[in-house]
């Protein structure tokens, strides 16, 4: 199954802490795509 992208609209705050988690640990996260992707797939399994 490949990738589509999508469009949300985000609090501001949450997107600058996304901003400041994705820099901080550029080891797990490439960019904000994929850190959202890693927090739906918790989500989803949490479910």
């Amino acid at each position: 199954m490949g990738k589509k992208p999508i469009s949300a609209t985000i609090e501001e705050d949450l997107i600058k802490w996304i901003d400041k988690e994705v820099v901080r640990d550029r080891q797990k996260y490439r960019n904000k795509s994929h850190l959202i992707e890693i927090a739906l797939e918790k989500l989803k399994k949490e479910r």
